[in-house]
Parts: structure tokens; C-alpha cells; sequence
């Protein structure tokens, strides 16, 4: 038994095939779902969703959304994602390191606007870094 996966962004159908298991980056932490799993819905945080077919994993780097789960089929929406081996991993680090010097730039701000979006791409760059090495 297998279970369909679809990831959605708004611009694009990013996957859209069958899974043997699937590991979602929820925003309560990671999510393994196999066939037969119960009826659920869950947020998607930032993070590398895994899917395991054939023997073989491949990753997909998410930023946040939803993922619903029912009668083996995974619908997984988001606002933006990227199968991890169409990801050129030199330049995923070099955003990864671009990003955490902006952080590192607003460390004396309190929870101000820069410091969230900061955050926020930080997050997306150790995403899309983690995919990029993982296939």
C-alpha cells in the first residue's frame, strides 16, 4: 500500500506521485505518516519534508502552510517549495550564511519587524540548504 502525495504552492504543482512514507515538518515537529494513517490536518512550518519511495529518500524544502491527511492521500499547501535536487546547494549556503548575518544584525532589537523577517528568512535558508544536501 502507498500514499499520494501532491505539494502545492500558489505558483506551481511541486510533486505530485506516490510515497511509501512521508515526513512532514510540522510546526509541533516532525510528522511520519504511512499508509493506513488516521484523517488529520496539520500546520506545515518551515522545514524539509521527506518522501521515501523505491528505496530511496528525496526532499522537498517548505515554507508554511497546511498538510491534510486522508485515506492515504497527503495534500500538502504552502506558500512556497522546491524539490531539493533542483536546488544548487553553493548557493543555498551562501544564502544560509547572507541570512544569518542579517540576523545577527538585528540581535539587539527587541521583537521589532526586521528581526522577524530576519528570522523568518533565516528559517527558509536553512530549509532550502538542509533539501540541497539531502538528495
Amino acid at each position: 500500500m502507498t500514499l499520494t502525495l501532491r505539494v502545492l504552492a500558489p505558483d506551481q504543482s511541486v510533486f505530485d506521485a506516490t510515497a511509501d512514507e512521508i515526513i512532514l515538518p510540522s510546526t509541533t515537529g516532525l510528522l511520519g505518516i504511512l499508509p493506513g494513517h488516521i484523517s488529520m490536518v496539520t500546520a506545515i512550518d518551515f522545514g524539509v519534508l521527506r518522501v521515501f519511495k523505491n528505496g530511496n529518500w528525496d526532499s522537498i524544502a517548505l515554507t508554511g502552510g497546511f498538510a491534510e491527511v486522508e485515506s492515504n492521500e497527503v495534500t500538502v499547501l504552502v506558500n512556497k517549495a522546491e524539490l531539493g535536487k533542483n536546488i544548487d546547494s553553493v548557493q543555498a549556503e551562501a544564502e544560509l550564511e547572507k541570512a544569518k548575518n542579517k540576523l545577527s544584525q538585528t540581535q539587539d532589537k527587541e521583537a521589532s519587524p526586521e528581526k522577524i523577517k530576519a528570522q523568518e528568512e533565516l528559517n527558509k535558508a536553512k530549509a532550502w540548504f538542509q533539501a540541497s544536501k539531502s538528495n
